[in-house]
This record gives C-alpha cells, structure tokens and sequence, in this order.
C-alpha cells in the first residue's frame, strides 16, 4: 500500500462531512493527492445497499441482516475501489469503516464476538493508519439533524451507548484513534485535527 489511509468515526451529526472536507482540503494544499470514500457507499452496489439501511421504511429489519449488509457493502468497497485507490493516491480518507460495525452493531445492538469475527474476516485484511473519532453529546449531536433516517431515529439510550462504545475502543487503541472534541468551534475542531496529522503523519 502507498497511501495513508485515514479513517474519520463519529457519532450522528458529530461533523464527519466538513472535518472530511477540511482533511481533504490541507492534504491538497500540502501537494498530496487525496481519495475520498464513503461507508456505506461509494460504489454501485454499496449505495443501494446504504438507501436499504437508512430508509425509514425498514422498520423490521433484523440486527444480524443489518450487519450482513454493512459486511457486503464494505467488501465491495474495498475490492472495487479501495484497492486501486491505495496505490493511486498518497492518502485515502474513508467516512467511516469497520470500527462503526464494532460498535453499532457490535456494541450498541449487541452482537459482540459475531462482530468481531466477521469484521476481521471482511475487511479483508486492511487495517486504517490512523482515525479520527468525533466525540459530541447525542442529544447535541442529534438536534444538529433536520430529517433523521433509520438509524438517527433510534432511541438516545441507543445513540449514549454508541458514545460509551468509541470511547472504550480508542482507549483500548490510543495509537491509532484520536479522540476530538466536536462540541468546539469549528477552527478549533480543524485546529486540533490538523495538530494530529502533523503529528502522526508528518503532514
């Protein structure tokens, strides 16, 4: 692999679109190319995938057929652009990715070792070089959305357990996720982020 590949995590309305933006923006103005993706998404199959797990309509769909989904949209990400993209460009950003099935489905909906076995299996052996998870309150986090989908609509004890769950997984991970506070302003959220990829990335 020739890029870096930089994973940002984050609770519902934490900001993972403009901290994304902001990422791809420095990296650009230091003269390194940049590809950007989306889970789920950012293939064919992935964003038909994505409209099924977020559409409202879909009350009845099951934990374990909802972690399927998340498995298969991943798989194809990787196989169909992932891989290319990591030796295309110096560094590749994902809008989440197998940290977000550890603990939504994992840890919130509580599928535990199914989860983790089945991520490690399909994420087909690629690791992020580094993540960013974006800390906010739910209940603020949630205000900040006008028209929630399926997953934004579950209850706040759902959306406070997803909080618990990121926080134990970077504690357990301090080298690779980096906590940022996404209650500041936002030239201090950016701030922070571009102080962490001097840093760890030599940026």
């Amino acid at each position: 692999m020739k890029a870096k590949f930089i994973t940002v995590e984050g609770l519902e309305g934490s900001g993972k679109s403009s901290v994304i933006g902001f990422i791809q923006k420095l990296l650009k103005k230091e003269g390194f190319s940049v590809g950007v993706f989306r889970e789920p998404g950012s293939t064919s199959v992935g964003e038909k995938i994505r409209r099924i797990l977020l559409d409202n309509k879909n009350k009845k769909l099951s934990a374990h057929t909802e972690l399927l989904l998340y498995l298969a949209a991943r798989t194809q990400l990787i196989e169909e652009k992932l891989i290319g993209a990591f030796s295309q460009y110096d560094f590749v950003i994902c809008d989440r990715f197998f940290d977000s099935t550890l603990i939504y489905q994992g840890f919130a909906l509580g599928l535990g070792k199914i989860v983790e076995s089945s991520v490690k299996m399909f994420s087909l052996g690629i690791m992020p070089d580094f993540t960013i998870y974006l800390d906010v309150v739910p209940k603020e986090g949630l205000a900040r959305i006008k028209k929630k989908d399926r997953i934004e609509e579950r209850s706040l004890s759902f959306h406070e357990k997803l909080r618990k769950g990121y926080l134990e997984l970077a504690r357990k991970n301090p080298a690779r996720i980096k906590v940022v506070n996404a209650q500041k302003p936002l030239n201090q959220i950016f701030g922070k982020i571009e102080s962490l990829l001097r840093r760890k990335l030599k940026v």
